[in-house]
């Protein structure tokens, strides 16, 4: 695959994040479901039959000898705009010569002019052009075949290519950038293909990899399901299963099988620090591509719910902070102007911790549940407020990526006013210069508890403990609000850079 997963770690509220980069050919991902396009009587028709007897011990011969037909090498034909070339590539200025016919580099700089930054007749730099292979899987015996949406992403021509050789030219039907699913279709009436797995796999279970490394086509690999549930940074979707069979570029779009020729997964990324294959691959479990891939055949596009609100963790210490149990839950970090969650009584500060009854783990649990909801459906939130429990009902709207990004404004850090004062917690505050509220942090004392979080000059304490605060005696009143509870964490929200997150601050003992 063209890029690697890098790990880095923020201190800005220690927050720490798995970040994946994917280009065409990465790993692979898994289809599911034929949705309303193939018909039972088709399907049983064409069904790819597993023999039962198929065990580990004697191989996956038989196994790979019934799936191998409906999995398929995808060809792309594409075209990369100028600013991506830029930045994947880096910048070239290169000035390449108008050459003779005959001359020794004239094929050369025909072949690879493109990549290093050929420019127009304008000046300008051409696109790219390029070609790519992925792999995918048919789902129906139509000719709906799965695939990954970095696959055939800005392709102009999509080709299919069958085990035994057998081409033809796909058309995209649909695709969703946020799970990296896509859904093309071939035409066909009597086409072999495979069904996802009906029961799900669990970890330890054997999966068998199949798809086009390297453009090798068909190739096998076999391993077990490594883990679940695991996020990984730069997707929007954060429940992949780990395998450790080996998945490579071109592996992108295939499909995991379990023993009985289900597939269990869509391989979609690896962890590499080298762009190899080390043994950790990343694909969507089959419960997912379902609901996808359905929608994608019948509208060409997925629709998500929206809630309108910014989220994190919860922290053990946000927990104390507030009196909550267990370190579980979404706090409310912000509210989208406009957005459902606010005339549904949803504020800042607020902890969801289910929806419809279904408990919420993580920040990302609840925005895989939200999204997984329908537009215009209503929820029943639970929400942790001021000590106790209480429920909300809030229809939801639709999740698109401007609203995603509404919810995630917050209030900007204005320049530091004159007079600083110091706090009982580390810090040194001044009031903001134009009177909006909040108080911007000057400075922050080396072994504080504030520094230990994160807390830096430039950002902005808004509240404590829900509290709006906008000078150094509304800030040490909070803070003396919180021991008199009988705490010794103050919930603070902060503000950098226009995003607000909640900190659990630990007090001093008196």
């Amino acid at each position: 695959m063209r890029s690697t997963i890098l790990k880095r770690t923020s201190r800005w509220l220690g927050a720490s994040a798995l970040a994946l980069l994917v280009g065409i050919g990465g790993v692979s991902t898994a289809f599911v479901m034929t949705g309303q396009a193939a018909t039972a009587q088709v399907q049983n028709a064409a069904q790819i039959i597993v023999p039962e007897a198929t065990q580990p011990h004697a191989g996956f011969a038989d196994l790979v000898e019934a799936v191998k037909p409906a999995v398929v090498s995808i060809l792309v034909e594409a075209e990369e705009s100028p600013r991506n070339v830029q930045r994947r590539g880096g910048e070239f200025n290169f000035n390449f010569p108008d050459l003779p016919p005959d001359h020794p580099f004239h094929d050369f700089f025909d072949q690879f002019g493109d990549q290093f930054g050929r420019q127009g007749p304008r000046g300008e730099q051409a696109p790219r052009h390029f070609m790519a292979a992925g792999s995918g899987f048919v789902i129906s015996a139509d000719g709906y075949i799965v695939t990954n949406n970095h696959v055939v992403e800005n392709a102009t021509k999509v080709t299919v290519v069958f085990d035994d050789g057998t081409e033809q030219v796909a058309e995209i039907v649909g695709t969703d950038e946020r799970t990296d699913l896509a859904v093309v279709k071939i035409d066909g009436t009597d086409l072999p293909f495979v069904n996802f797995e009906t029961e799900a796999s669990r970890v330890g279970d054997w999966v068998v990899a199949v798809g086009n490394p390297f453009g090798l086509g068909g190739t096998v690999t076999v391993g077990v399901i490594s883990g679940s549930g695991r996020n990984i940074g730069g997707s929007n979707y954060g429940d992949f299963l780990q395998i450790d069979a080996a998945v490579n570029t071109g592996n992108s779009g295939g499909p995991a099988f379990n023993t009985k020729g289900e597939v269990v997964g869509v391989n979609t990324a690896i962890y590499s620090p080298n762009g190899g294959n080390v043994g950790i691959a990343f694909a969507i479990p089959a419960a997912t591509v379902k609901g996808i891939v359905a929608q994608l055949i019948d509208s060409g596009t997925v629709t998500r719910g929206y809630l309108g609100v910014g989220i994190q963790d919860v922290t053990r210490d946000i927990a104390d902070g507030v009196g909550l149990a267990e370190a579980k839950g979404a706090i409310v970090s912000n509210v989208a102007e406009d957005g459902p969650a606010g005339p549904a009584g949803v504020k800042s500060g607020d902890i969801i911790t289910a929806v419809d009854g279904d408990a919420i783990d993580d920040a990302l649990d609840l925005s895989r549940t939200i999204a997984g909801k329908s537009p215009e459906s209503t929820v029943e939130l639970t929400v942790w407020r001021d000590g106790a429990e209480t429920k909300l009902s809030v229809q939801l709207g639709t999740l698109n990526e401007e609203q995603v990004a509404e919810a995630d404004q917050g209030q900007s850090p204005v320049p530091p006013a004159p007079l600083p004062a110091e706090t009982s917690v580390g810090l040194t505050l001044v009031p903001n210069s134009d009177g909006s509220g909040g108080l911007l942090i000057q400075n922050v004392e080396p072994d504080s508890a504030a520094a230990e979080k994160g807390l830096a000059v430039g950002d902005a304490i808004l509240e404590v403990n829900n509290t709006p605060v906008s000078s150094l005696d509304e800030f040490e009143a909070a803070l003396d609000a919180v021991k008199a509870q009988g705490r010794n964490t103050a919930l603070i929200k902060a503000s950098r850079d226009g995003n607000d997150r909640f900190i659990g601050l630990l007090l001093a003992a008196e």
